[in-house]
């Protein structure tokens, strides 16, 4: 009987099933089958066929890679320059810091000098820092307040943002449209609240551990990561929808996320595997760029900056830095660092200008984009042509409709707005008993407030087909928290 069995199985063709899971080709075997890939394409994954995307492959260009035939050269974004001898895009202006967490609070050096000086000393540790415009964003994990520092103005001080519900595990700033994002491993949820705190929400619920999040806002996309039972890398838009998956296998604790923007490039470390990977933003082209070597035992921080890939240790407190390509030129930059955490470059190239989608990949404004943190879900919508031809000049690239409050829950909206009916009911009746009784009628004239935020203009085009375009936008005025 087994003999049977075993012959059924060596005469069966398992190509004829479902070609045999093969994307492309299935080749049946005397015993088994294999799956192969045209000549353009690789095999991933024992089944999967993807284009060989050749720059990738190689890993030649430190950036852009421009393809004339059957040959590439290489090019640098704009804000870099190219070294005429090692093809490396470096860039320009001055010269780049490196942030980094420790027990005893923030620190800030130069990345070629091996000085660091205090930027929030007893600031005890881990924490999750951010930076947008010159203002260092951090919070203490597991705490639910985040806070803000000016890198410039002295004294440096700390100041308030908000207090959440939630405890923050790791944050990534959106600068175009003025958002911070967060993680909550305890609570399994991505947060989103703007940038001056007035208004914050959940975005994705019901995640199973997210321990890491990253943001690119010019593409309109956001990623994070989970460590639970099902460890996977996940990207969707900015307002939560359009989930997608991005890495399911091969991955156990990834803890960090960083990009590659030149590159559209996503790294992240896998503190389960001890190594470094990457994908490209639709979860293809996978590569592992570095992996144990002595200084990626347990890393917390990651950061992504020219052709290095930076990175803390807490083993062997260090911060260490190597090849984004292949992990050759290991170097150490700073050794017995007490407990060593997030790591982030600063430098303008990183948050550089551009056209702001809204909400989603390609959804491009025609005139500006609001962002409205106060309904079940955030809504990001264009305003009409018709509102803002003749508000050119006055309105901001980036709007926003909220009160000056970070009320988030359905219950408070309602009364809120009972508050306003009623304040707007009685205001009336008493200007119409002034009118009648006091004096002779005269207009009342209603001054006009408008919040303005980015001067960034959006890219001039017609927005995408389906996408919301309300009429009419209220924009209220922010209440100043920092002087509370």
């Amino acid at each position: 009987m087994c003999w049977k069995l075993s012959q059924l199985s060596r005469d069966q063709d398992e190509c004829l099933v479902n070609n045999g899971g093969c994307s492309h080709y299935c080749v049946d075997q005397p015993m088994g089958f294999f799956c192969s890939c045209p000549d353009n394409m690789k095999l991933v994954s024992d089944s999967q066929c993807e284009e060989v995307d050749v720059c990738l492959e190689r890993d030649t260009c430190d950036q852009l890679c421009v393809h004339n035939n059957s040959s590439f050269t290489c090019e640098c974004q704009e804000g870099y320059r190219m070294n005429a001898t090692t093809g490396e895009c470096k860039a320009e202006g001055d010269e780049a810091q490196l942030v980094f967490t420790t027990s005893k609070g923030i620190q800030l050096k130069n990345i070629s000098s091996s000085e660091y000086r205090e930027m929030a000393p007893h600031v005890p540790g881990p924490l999750a820092v951010m930076i947008s415009n010159r203002t260092l964003y951090w919070a203490q994990q597991g705490r639910v307040s985040i806070y803000r520092i000016s890198m410039d103005r002295k004294p440096q001080e700390n100041v308030l943002v908000l207090k959440v519900q939630d405890s923050v595990t790791s944050m990534a700033v959106d600068w175009i449209h003025q958002l911070l994002y967060w993680t909550s491993i305890e609570r399994g949820w991505v947060s989103v609240a703007f940038l001056d705190g007035s208004a914050h929400q959940r975005l994705i619920t019901g995640l199973d551990k997210p321990s890491a999040v990253a943001v690119d806002p010019l593409r309109g996309l956001l990623f994070w990561a989970e460590r639970g039972g099902s460890p996977k890398i996940e990207s969707a838009g900015l307002d939560g929808c359009d989930r997608k998956a991005l890495v399911t296998s091969s991955i156990r604790q990834p803890v960090a996320l960083s990009l590659d923007m030149p590159r559209q490039l996503l790294y992240w470390f896998d503190e389960g595997m001890r190594r470094i990977s990457r994908v490209n933003l639709d979860g293809r082209q996978r590569k592992t760029v570095v992996e144990s070597n002595g200084y990626l035992d347990r890393a917390f921080g990651l950061s992504v900056f020219e052709g290095f890939v930076y990175w803390s240790d807490e083993v062997t407190r260090s911060i260490c830095r190597a090849n984004k390509h292949n992990g050759r030129d290991l170097q150490v930059l700073l050794s017995n660092v007490t407990s060593p955490g997030r790591v982030l470059i600063i430098h303008p190239v990183l948050q550089p200008k551009g056209p702001s989608v809204c909400g989603r990949p390609r959804a491009v404004c025609h005139h500006e984009c609001v962002i409205d943190l106060l309904t079940q879900g955030p809504k990001f919508s264009c305003v009409s042509p018709e509102m803002g031809r003749n508000k050119t000049e006055e309105i901001p690239a980036i709007s926003r409709s909220v009160p000056a409050t970070a009320l988030s829950d359905p219950t408070f909206v309602g009364i809120l707005s009972l508050i306003v009916f009623l304040s707007v009911l009685l205001v009336g009746m008493a200007v119409w008993w002034w009118r009648k009784e006091l004096q002779p009628y005269r207009s009342l004239t209603v001054p006009s407030f408008s919040l303005k935020e980015s001067q960034d203009p959006l890219i001039s085009q017609e927005p995408p087909m389906g996408l919301d375009t309300p009429m009419v936008k209220e924009t209220l005025l922010k209440r100043d928290l920092d002087g509370e």
